[in-house]
């Protein structure tokens, strides 16, 4: 990860390219992080004001596109899966189930909450969604106004703040992750409770 992010702090006039193309390999769950992506973008844009516009479009389509290539993977591949120790380390089977109960009580709110979650939780949002056989018009089009969101937030925050704001979204991302897990845990401790 931080030889790609040095390849792109060096190469300004391809840096919109290689985000994009760095989040696509995201999609296929390879550990490249989009939170990281979009801070480079947004500084590098601050420092480099004529890239302001590529950087933009690089992240959030390279950040959209990304989901969508999870989706499918989660659809066409389904159970198959867990086959590949690769994918297995990636996304447990109980990270699935719980998203999916999310999905089920929920539906495209966990999308909009959940893409905001870091430490793996999006791609196993998205890779659960296609494992569900969520409905891809519904999926894309939800997944898109959380991408809006998420970049249209992060992007200006990072390309006014810089650095001084990174502390903040992380324990910010921290706290979410935090409460998305005691969420998740009191549904489970309710669900055993009422199997008993």
């Amino acid at each position: 990860m931080e030889s790609i992010l040095e390849v792109i702090q060096h190469n300004v006039h391809l840096a919109p390219y290689l985000v994009f193309f760095s989040l696509i390999l995201a999609g296929f769950n390879l550990p490249i992080s989009e939170d990281a992506m979009l801070f480079i973008s947004g500084v590098m844009a601050a420092h480099n004001p004529d890239h302001f516009i590529p950087l933009l479009l690089g992240v959030f389509l390279g950040a959209y596109f990304s989901d969508l290539i999870c989706y499918w993977i989660g659809r066409k591949l389904g159970p198959k899966l867990w086959k590949s120790k690769f994918f297995a380390n990636m996304v447990s089977h109980k990270t699935v189930d719980h998203i999916a109960v999310f999905y089920k009580k929920y539906g495209i709110i966990t999308l909009l909450v959940g893409r905001f979650i870091p430490f793996g939780v999006r791609n196993a949002l998205f890779l659960t969604a296609g494992l569900g056989k969520m409905n891809f018009f519904k999926f894309s089009m939800s997944d898109l106004v959380a991408c809006t969101l998420s970049t249209s937030l992060f992007f200006p925050l990072y390309y006014y703040f810089g650095g001084t704001v990174i502390n903040y979204v992380k324990k910010g991302n921290i706290i979410l992750f935090f409460l998305a897990a005691i969420v998740v845990i009191s549904i489970y401790l309710a669900k055993r409770g009422k199997s008993r």
